[in-house]
């Protein structure tokens, strides 16, 4: 188990780049199954969630071309289906929780698929019936085998369009459902789709394919389902988790940075919520130029009531960035009141700020209050463990800007979705060591 030590303290100043977004590129690679024509990607994450992923479709047949260090062309020519049976798949997909992924693209292709139950952050439940339920109304048929290796087995011999309500706005979920329905026979209404700017790429790109997808950026798409599709070229969005973590960085640290090329249009509210915790920021056409700030001060709701930031489906605010919201509002001038309502476990690793010193009132496992010290008590340095990705980050925040020297254990969870994220930091003024 890998570990990050950390000197806190330090004034970074320069430029950063975001990563290719990680949501976007595990269902954007899983639909390079849907055709045996190359699709070529671009932009992509080096980062471990992503290169198990490409690893798994290269055990599944898929050749690859490495073109340079962020673009690869796909060719899903020639697919083992047999692989599927194997421990090796079992065990691979199963540490991956974007390998569900994979379901909807064989559903399409070859009318049946096999996953066993999908790991990833144990941040609450995160129930796979919104995918599922969906298949069920394209006629797909599925049972689960504890006895079997724990194998989620589903038959599409009959896929066709149907209308469908999702449960919940599930991105997965509906990304999932939408690349079956590409190539199911019929039309297939999804209402309470999810709307994501992430999803939309998956849309454009399925439309690029062949595929006739209509309402996108809408809650309502509708799709008319094609016999086959054809290969495309696809540059993925920059991370828009990455860009929100590198904002409350550079406030947490009183840094000067400017984040390069964060396609602001598609940051949905993200600016305007850390805008409203006080941080100045400046669009220099899609740069978001930060500058050093000794204070930020949190707003009052209009009646003069606490300000809350809560998460909800897009485009409401992302719950991938509510870790990063509350660690950053540890040092703000006022308080807040931070709901997570879409994962109880999430907000567990507040112990670790509270030991640093941070003013948190756990309230629940879906809320917490954080009196922002306003720069007034320094947090200080110890040592902690990453429990998933987001927290991670949040914690890597906070040791930069504490006193002292911290200890990150477990820091595979925070590779797992920001790339070389010591590497990039260092070179902007930072000191993490990698241990």
């Amino acid at each position: 188990m890998a570990s990050f030590k950390i000197t806190g303290d330090k004034r970074l100043k320069g430029s950063i780049i975001p990563q290719g977004a990680k949501n976007e590129a595990l269902q954007i690679l899983c639909a390079v199954l849907l055709t045996k024509e190359p699709v070529t990607i671009h932009n992509i994450p080096n980062i471990r969630d992503v290169n198990q992923l490409i690893n798994l479709l290269g055990d599944l047949g898929v050749r690859r071309t490495i073109l340079n260090e962020s673009s690869i062309r796909f060719e899903a020519s020639d697919i083992n289906l047999d692989y599927l049976e194997s421990d090796a798949f079992r065990q691979k997909a199963a540490a991956l929780r974007g390998s569900v992924m994979l379901l909807g693209p064989m559903l399409a292709r070859f009318r049946k698929g096999r996953i066993p139950r999908p790991g990833g952050d144990k941040i609450g439940r995160r129930r796979l019936d919104t995918h599922f339920l969906g298949f069920e109304k394209l006629g797909a048929q599925f049972s689960y085998d504890e006895e079997d290796g724990g194998f989620y087995k589903v038959d599409a011999a009959n896929l066709k369009g149907a209308y469908m309500l999702l449960d919940e706005a599930s991105v997965t979920g509906t990304a999932n459902v939408l690349m079956a329905a590409v190539m199911a026979e019929g039309t297939t209404t999804i209402y309470n789709a999810a709307c994501e700017p992430y999803l939309q790429q998956l849309c454009k790109m399925l439309n690029r394919m062949g595929a006739k997808i209509s309402g996108i950026a809408s809650n309502l798409l509708v799709v008319e389902g094609v016999t086959q599709l054809n290969g495309t070229e696809h540059t993925m969005l920059p991370d828009m988790i990455e860009i929100g973590s590198f904002i409350g960085l550079a406030a947490m640290t009183q840094s000067e940075i400017t984040i390069k090329n964060c396609q602001i249009q598609q940051l949905g509210i993200i600016p305007d919520v850390f805008q409203r915790l006080g941080i100045k920021m400046e669009f220099q056409g899609d740069d978001i130029f930060i500058p050093a700030q000794e204070h930020y001060r949190i707003e009052n709701f209009l009646d003069g009531s606490t300000m809350s930031v809560a998460d909800a489906p897009w485009p409401g605010f992302t719950p991938d960035l509510l870790s990063i919201i509350l660690v950053t509002a540890t040092q703000a001038q006022g308080t807040v009141l931070i709901h997570q309502k879409m994962f109880e476990s999430r907000l567990f690793f507040v112990d670790k700020l509270i030991e640093m010193g941070a003013q948190i009132i756990l309230c629940d496992p879906h809320r917490a209050t954080v009196i922002g010290h306003n720069r007034e008590t320094q947090l200080r340095g110890i040592r902690m463990t990453s429990p998933d990705i987001r927290a991670g980050v949040a914690l890597l925040i906070a040791a930069l800007s504490a006193k002292g020297v911290s200890i990150i254990d477990n820091i595979e969870q925070i590779d797992r979705g920001y790339q070389n994220i010591d590497g990039r930091l260092n070179a902007i003024g930072a000191e993490i060591v990698r241990l």
